[in-house]
């Protein structure tokens, strides 16, 4: 599957965005997909997960109730919506897909997209 991550932007702290990750190549509703991101001289990071229905999420404390990760398999499309962003969320986000349950390790997953930007500033 092939994975295009979009949605980045500017904002201010406070603010919300809503990233989009589009998949092709192969039926979507077989992969969990997977967000993470990655800080300016930090390790990647997991974000949050979905399996493959939409049933079972598994976020990271740090974006719990601020986050909020869905999927529209009939559109091939995953969805971050973060609202009340904060400067340290500030990161490349990639989205990541694989066949089995959500894992939080980045090696645990087979497909990637290019990343998008997403800087929270005053």
């Amino acid at each position: 599957v092939q994975l295009q991550a979009s949605g980045g932007g500017v904002v201010q702290p406070g603010d919300s965005l809503r990233l989009s990750c589009a998949g092709s190549g192969d039926t979507f509703s077989r992969y969990t997909v997977g967000w993470f991101r990655q800080a300016p001289g930090k390790e990647r990071e997991f974000v949050v997960g979905i399996n493959w229905s939409g049933g079972m999420t598994n976020y990271a404390d740090s974006v719990k109730g601020r986050f909020t990760i869905s999927r529209d398999n009939a559109k091939s499309t995953a969805y971050l919506q973060m609202n009340s962003l904060k400067a340290e969320d500030t990161a490349v986000y990639y989205c990541a897909a694989r066949r089995s349950l959500i894992v939080v390790t980045g090696h645990g997953y087979d497909y990637w997209g290019q990343g998008t930007e997403v800087t929270v500033s005053s």
